[in-house]
């Protein structure tokens, strides 16, 4: 069944029981698990419940933190729905003081300067200002149990990123464009200014010179994220509209005014139970997000319009439905992308989740 952000709005639809179903499965199964691990002595040697007692499940520990954001996202959406009672469980089992005290430990660890940096670490801020956006009785207290991981990540991300010389253009975790835009988000949303004009001056530094991104080069194999659209997606958070949409003039020419929507077509996964060939169905729904969210930026009589919606709807379908969790491969961390583009999260505007503080 193909998922759609107006389905999902909607009480007893499966899409985003499903959504539900598939972080709850994982965030507390440590098995299977990837960890990036760094040992100093034998007494670093533990199972990954010991390592980080919050975030341990989910395969890795970033598809654990988007794991809890999807419950919270949902949570926030359908505070009434018949998984509520689950889903406020794992998040209090989960999201303790103990817990997130040894996570931060752990961040802050001898040898553990690139940790998650920045994909699972921006992931991290989502979560957190999720839980400061959600009127909720137990929201102060997780977010509270937060902060000192929270504040840990956000020393870490302001420490690197003015050494960052050059930005990360690859289409997987260490890609920077995508990175700064969920930081971006989070430092708005969170009203830290000195964050946020750090990502804006980063952004700016790399990407406001681009031109001609090579989008007839992606993706590649193993990709779950567009360099190109990632960049683009970033740029128009921090550009005016008129002047993002020169800037996308130059920097993706090939987008079409005559609303052909063949110039960027869906792909395919070869094998969706390899856990890096099952990044393309990933691919389709980021792509969607981020397409979504150029058009968010640009003037209604923008003539690229149509080519950009076409080209999102056809993404959106095509990576919706690879989200059956039929392989853990990809559902210890689609329905989290799925969750992130249909309820548009990245398409936050000022007012826009009175809505969803019920």
């Amino acid at each position: 069944m193909a998922w759609s952000f107006r389905a999902l709005a909607l009480p007893g639809n499966s899409d985003y029981d499903r959504a539900q179903k598939l972080a709850l499965a994982c965030v507390a199964k440590e098995y299977p698990n990837k960890i990036s691990h760094v040992l100093n002595s034998d007494a670093d040697v533990a199972p990954p419940r010991k390592l980080t007692p919050t975030f341990y499940g989910c395969y890795d520990w970033h598809s654990s933190v988007h794991g809890h954001w999807l419950l919270v996202r949902l949570l926030r959406t359908f505070p009434n729905a018949s998984f509520a009672g689950a889903a406020r469980e794992a998040l209090r089992k989960s999201l303790t003081a103990e817990n997130l005290k040894q996570d931060a430990a752990y961040l802050r660890g001898e040898g553990r300067t690139t940790f998650e940096r920045p994909y699972g670490l921006a992931w991290l801020l989502q979560l957190c200002a999720e839980l400061r956006e959600w009127n909720d009785d137990q929201a102060p207290e997780r977010s509270a149990n937060l902060r000192p991981l929270e504040e840990a990540a956000v020393e870490r991300l302001k420490t690197w990123l003015p050494k960052l010389s050059h930005p990360v253009r690859i289409g997987e975790h260490d890609q920077t464009a995508f990175g700064l835009g969920l930081m971006l988000d989070y430092a708005r949303s969170t009203k830290n200014d000195s964050f946020a004009r750090l990502v804006e001056e980063s952004a700016r530094k790399f990407f406001l010179a681009d031109r001609d991104c090579p989008l007839n080069y992606e993706p590649s194999g193993e990709d779950f994220l567009s360099p190109c659209l990632g960049e683009a997606d970033v740029m128009r958070r921090v550009l005016p509209q008129t002047e993002f949409a020169k800037w996308l003039n130059d920097f993706m020419p090939q987008i079409p005014t005559t609303g052909n929507g063949d110039w960027l077509k869906p792909v395919v996964s070869p094998d969706p139970s390899d856990p890096k060939l099952a990044h393309l169905d990933g691919l389709n729904l980021s792509r969607a997000w981020m397409l979504e969210g150029i058009l968010s930026a640009l003037p209604q009589d923008d003539r690229r319009r149509p080519a950009l919606q076409t080209a999102a709807d056809a993404h959106r379908r095509a990576g919706l439905a690879a989200v059956t969790g039929a392989h853990y491969e990809g559902g210890h961390w689609l329905g989290s992308f799925a969750v992130y583009l249909t309820s548009q999260r990245g398409i936050q505007r000022e007012g826009a989740t009175a809505s969803q503080n019920h």
